[in-house]
């Protein structure tokens, strides 16, 4: 029993991964890496010939190693600083990743890659490290979650008629229902009525990944099947194409990390002050609109966000204008700390968006 132990200890690693966030001129970023030399690192970010489909972008990211790391955190921040020259301030962590065969070398004997992924905010800030990073837009990975000019044009060209596509495959009845429910669910009904959940971030990708509607997925069965020795399988050129439409692949299961994180931070919009840590001391309220519009993925009417804002006391002018030069100038505010002692919820609600659009 002691060997056996041993053995299944030897088959884990444990990797840290940082899901780093800023809003820059209206755009949400994240932080992305592309180059890395450790033991999770895999080959195309080794700089090595990359597996069909697959990509070397990554969240920042790299094993705890005991002997070094005095703590898990302390881990991932040596990770991050190395790798993009960020200082993170505050994080917390998001979820544990531990699927098996998240990382496909466990096919062929490699061990399982447990990753216990963490949440920061920042501000953007020049990069440096050895990770080649660069800040990208979060709605160039999951499109469909940028609702700003109203309903994504690709749901209706390209996911809902892939998704009937596939309900329309189901092996059986049962199946076909089991397919409807997840659609309806991640996507609204069929029929277009109802609201969009802002929140579902993580059930849509996987959704979408079971459909093999994304990059991950035709790149997944091509390693799976490669490693049990048969040919990787057929992709109609449809599916192809919609994998294509549906935003930018990263390595492994960093999409689903990075939906993860989505769904957990628009969650924390209505009821913790999470935006205050992308914004500067003083800003006005056209800047924090902005902020909170980027992250949810919605727009928000001028004069109602205004009002919930001054209502919830959330905020108190500096006494202070600030000249833009994209209008009139406008009050300056800052975040009211005292109210977090005050209230127990202490955040901004948010519209769901109509499923019609």
């Amino acid at each position: 029993m002691a060997q056996d132990g041993e053995h299944n200890a030897r088959g884990i690693s444990i990797g840290l991964t940082a899901v780093i966030v800023a809003v820059t001129e209206e755009d949400p970023r994240v932080l992305v890496a592309r180059r890395m030399t450790h033991d999770l690192a895999t080959p195309a970010q080794q700089g090595l010939l990359p597996l069909a489909f697959d990509t070397p972008e990554t969240l920042p990211f790299g094993p705890f190693e005991p002997e070094h790391h005095r703590t898990l955190e302390l881990g991932l921040r040596q990770w991050v600083t190395e790798q993009t020259g960020v200082a993170m301030r505050y994080v917390e962590q998001l979820y544990t990743f531990a699927n098996q065969n998240r990382d496909p070398r466990e096919l062929t004997g490699g061990p399982r890659v447990v990753s216990i992924a963490y949440l920061a905010l920042t501000q953007e800030t020049p990069l440096a490290g050895t990770g080649e990073a660069q800040w990208r837009s979060w709605y160039s990975f999951l499109p469909w979650e940028d609702w700003r000019e109203g309903r994504p044009a690709l749901i209706d060209k390209v996911i809902r008629p892939a998704l009937t596509r596939w309900i329309d495959a189901a092996p059986d009845a049962r199946s076909a229902r089991n397919r409807m429910e997840r659609t309806a669910i991640a996507f609204g009904p069929v029929a277009g009525t109802g609201h969009f959940d802002l929140l579902r971030c993580l059930d849509r990708y996987e959704l979408l990944y079971s459909a093999g509607l994304v990059k991950e997925a035709i790149r997944d069965a091509a390693i799976t099947a490669t490693a049990a020795g048969r040919e990787a399988p057929e992709t109609p050129e449809e599916q192809r194409e919609a994998a294509r439409a549906l935003g930018t692949p990263m390595a492994l299961d960093n999409r689903r990390i990075l939906a993860s994180a989505l769904g957990r931070l628009r969650g924390k919009i209505d009821y913790r002050p999470v935006v205050f840590d992308l914004l500067p001391p003083e800003f006005t309220l056209f800047r924090l609109q902005k902020v909170v519009e980027a992250l949810s993925g919605i727009e928000l009417h001028k004069q109602n966000f205004r009002r919930t804002v001054t209502a919830g006391d959330l905020v108190e002018p500096t006494g202070q204008i600030e000249a833009s030069g994209r209008g009139r100038p406008a009050e300056t505010y800052r975040f009211r700390r005292d109210v977090m002692q005050e209230k127990h919820d202490v955040g901004i609600p948010l519209p769901l968006p109509k499923i019609g659009g």
